[in-house]
């Protein structure tokens, strides 16, 4: 087992600085998706009969989302059969993400889960069947012709690996003044990865077949600063932080973020070049970094927030993210240093612009026969 499939993921626990506690920006995406879930169910209960709906969340991680998915589609599917006149089925659902996952958060979680889903469906709602599947989506998960329903929400912009041999020293990731044989070699990666990606779960999913994606987006006419902002202001607090002797240069000479952000036209390029689905939507939904921060802070108007609270929103969003790999690679003992050293960039950066955002791109793909 590789070890960065081991240290990749999302932190743990319930703390102040877990994703339990600062994955709000994730929820709102699945919001902006429900729409075309529920699309896709619809057209699923149409034209395939179903006795035992089997559904897999690819990179469910943990937290109050790894279950948004089950909840929403139990609804959808329960709307669509009695709208159809059809016995609800039987759900069967499969919970994905590598190995280090928090998946005990998410066991302990089921027991009032269900007492929720009970009391809103009483006997309406057929048996529901949650198991994990733990591993990377970049190998075969499932049997062949296995699952009606492929759904991966945040997940697709974290590539297997970073491209080899970058000679990417001061730099954990693409700039502005990346060199373009640097931003290839992502895309490559990207193109590679997610090719494999729809090989695979083309195997694991019946003919006509759903699958849902959204994935961190990049749009290349965007003036505002988007989510390379984030990743490329870790690099250089390392950088800085080599310079006063509080990180060795070998580590971070050696160090690049295995992410990559595609644009539309690159994403659709790798599904028509694959050649298993067919594409019914592929659109872009831009948010604001600080995207529903009211909802864990009370105040009536977002644009009211001051810096700070904005700049630590956002910081905590991504320590939740990242702080487990960079962990692993430059030690615990930097981490609270670095991302108070993070926070003050942030403020600098909202102070000169004002609105960060990024794209989020939203794919809905049908198996072909």
């Amino acid at each position: 087992m590789e070890r960065q499939q081991v240290v990749l993921h999302m932190n743990h626990g319930m703390g102040d600085n877990s994703y339990a506690h600062n994955s709000i920006i994730q929820k709102r995406v699945m919001r902006e998706a429900k729409g075309i879930v529920e699309e896709s169910m619809m057209r699923l209960y149409t034209i395939i009969p179903i006795h035992c709906f089997k559904v897999a969340d690819l990179g469910c991680s943990s937290g109050p989302n790894a279950l948004q998915l089950v909840s929403n589609v139990i609804d959808i599917v329960n709307t669509t059969t009695s709208n159809l006149n059809l016995k609800p089925p039987v759900f069967q659902f499969f919970l994905n993400d590598l190995f280090g996952n928090d998946f005990n958060s998410i066991f302990k979680s089921l027991p009032q889960f269900s007492e929720i889903i009970e009391e809103k469906k009483g006997h309406k709602c057929g048996a529901c069947f949650i198991n994990a599947t733990p591993g990377t989506f970049y190998k075969s998960l499932f049997p062949n012709n296995f699952l009606h329903f492929v759904h991966s929400s945040f997940s697709l912009h974290w590539l297997s690996q970073a491209p080899k041999e970058l000679g990417n020293e001061e730099n954990v990731h693409l700039t502005s003044t990346t060199p373009p044989a640097m931003h290839e070699a992502y895309l490559e990666q990207f193109r590679k990865d997610f090719k494999l990606f729809l090989k695979l779960r083309s195997q694991e999913l019946v003919a006509k077949g759903g699958m849902v994606l959204t994935l961190i987006g990049m749009d290349k006419s965007q003036k505002t600063h988007d989510i390379r902002t984030a990743w490329s202001l870790i690099g250089t607090i390392l950088n800085d932080m080599v310079l006063e002797n509080l990180i060795e240069a070998i580590k971070l000479e050696c160090f690049d973020l295995p992410l990559y952000d595609p644009t539309i036209e690159e994403a659709k390029e790798v599904i028509e070049d694959e050649g298993s689905f067919t594409l019914q939507r592929l659109e872009s939904v831009t948010l604001d970094w600080s995207t529903n921060i009211k909802e864990v802070v009370d105040d009536d108007n977002n644009n009211k927030l001051d810096l700070n609270t904005k700049a630590e929103f956002t910081t905590k969003f991504i320590r939740a993210a990242l702080e487990p790999l960079l962990k692993a690679k430059f030690g615990e003992e930097i981490m609270d240093e670095l991302f108070v050293r993070y926070k003050n960039k942030i403020v600098q950066l909202i102070m000169g612009v004002k609105i960060l955002e990024f794209p989020t791109l939203i794919i809905s793909l049908i198996k072909k026969v």
